[in-house]
Order: C-alpha cells, then structure tokens, then sequence
C-alpha cells in the first residue's frame, strides 16, 4: 500500500524544510571548502580589539577585572551564550597575567557554568592554582537587588575594566554610570535596542547586536566558529536576494502585496 506523500511531510512547512537544506549545505560549504574558508576574514570589531587593552590595564594597576551579563537572561538565551564564549578568552588573559577576575550574576545556573568555563580557561593555561570560585558569585535574583550588589562591587573593588556583556535591562544605566564614575575602561554589548543607547553614552566600547554574537568567533579565530559565521552572511544575502525578487515578480505580475504575508 502505497503512502501519500502529504502524510510524510506538510506542504505548509515545506518551505522551511528547503531553508533547514540550504542552510545545512552553505554550512557544510563554508566548514570545509578550504579556499573559501582561508578567504574569509572578519572585519575589525574596535570593542573586541579593546579587550587585550582592556585587560593590560588592569593588570598594570594590580586592580581587578569585573565581567557581568547583565540581569535579563537565562542560561539559555544566546546573549548569555555568546558573553560566556567571551569570559572563557578574558578567563585565559586573566590567568596569564595573574589579573583578579570577578563575576557577580543574577541566576545560580549562570554563575555554575560561569565557574566551569573559568575553570576550565585556568586550566588550558596551566594556573589552576590562581582560580578563585568565590570570584563567580550569586547575587541577587532581584533586579534592583542585583544592580545595587554589582554596583557595590564596583565601589568596593574599584576594577580597572568592567565588561557588561549579554541581556541587560532597565540596570544598564546605573552599571555603566558606576563604572564610568569609577574611571575604569568599559566594554558593553546587548542585542537589546533600548539598552544600547545607555552603554554608547557611559561605555568607551560597545558591540552592537550580532557584534556580540561575532565576538567568539573575532577573539578565537577558530576555523570552525568562523565558518559558522560566514554561514549567517551568506544566508542573510540569499534571503535579501529572495525578498528582493519576490516584491519584483508580484509588482510585475500585478499580484497584492498582502497575499505575500503571513496569515
């Protein structure tokens, strides 16, 4: 007996089976065709060139380096992804250059996994000896409680470099005034649009939006995580080409616009 092809797969969810294919395959392209990897280079990221300087200058003055991810995230949001991907490069600076490390977070999960990559990071390394897990502490789960905790931190501790990297929200302003009032050198990145205006006023770098996405992949250089990357580049280029054509043919074709949109 012979099964209808609609009880395998739904014409409505077709269109996405084709961009899964074509995703996978640009992938695959970008991951291992060799000349096309080794032309590949990333455009200069001024926050991610400042982090090598930022943690030089911490070292210098012997004054601790404060790295954060803000209060609006979890575990598995990619802002807090994408900030851990950075603390475990700042964690081997850190650790080379015997620097003071300090996380304060809002969520017991974040702080766990925090700890590891920072553990981990001290180990590549070889300074497992210098790794402190009482440096990576909870907080507050309060927003305002979490602000005032970090923003005492700052007072406290007087870091020569505050990075506030992942979701943050309405404590964005009170942590980059805190740091900018303590004179040290900040470097904040959000995919949060509101926020962002906040940290271009009081930080002295900001990654915007998948700047910060990029970061892993600009400070590593892995072959991989930059192959991934071009990826993204190149499906955004064939999905503006698609749109493109589509308003084309159906201005063309005199087809209404509305009978494009989803319903």
């Amino acid at each position: 007996m012979l099964v209808p092809l609609t009880a395998w797969i739904e014409p409505d969810r077709l269109p996405i089976l084709i961009a899964a294919i074509i995703a996978t395959a640009i992938v695959l392209y970008t991951t291992y065709h060799r000349r096309s990897r080794d032309r590949y280079r990333m455009r200069p990221i001024q926050g991610l060139q400042a982090v090598e300087d930022a943690i030089g200058r911490a070292t210098e003055m012997a004054r601790p380096l404060l790295f954060t991810p803000g209060w609006g995230g979890d575990i598995q949001r990619p802002t807090t992804i994408a900030a851990l991907n950075i603390l475990s490069h700042v964690a081997e600076k850190t650790s080379r250059y015997d620097c003071r490390l300090l996380f304060p977070t809002h969520d017991p999960v974040i702080m766990s996994v925090a700890q590891e990559v920072g553990r981990e990071a001290y180990i590549r390394t070889g300074h497992s000896d210098r790794f402190q897990a009482d440096d990576f502490a909870y907080v507050s789960s309060s927003q305002f409680g979490y602000a005032a905790a970090v923003e005492g931190m700052i007072a406290r501790e007087n870091p020569a470099s505050v990075f506030l990297l992942g979701t943050f929200e309405a404590e964005s302003l009170i942590l980059a005034e805190v740091g900018n009032a303590s004179g040290a050198i900040q470097i904040a990145g959000t995919d949060s649009t509101i926020q962002l205006a906040f940290f271009i006023v009081a930080c002295d770098y900001t990654l915007i939006g998948e700047e910060l996405f990029a970061a892993s992949a600009y400070l590593s250089q892995d072959p991989a995580i930059l192959a991934s990357v071009r990826a993204q580049d190149i499906m955004k280029v064939l999905i503006v080409i698609a749109i493109l054509t589509l308003l084309i043919i159906a201005s063309t074709v005199g087809w209404p616009l509305e009978s494009l949109s989803a319903p």
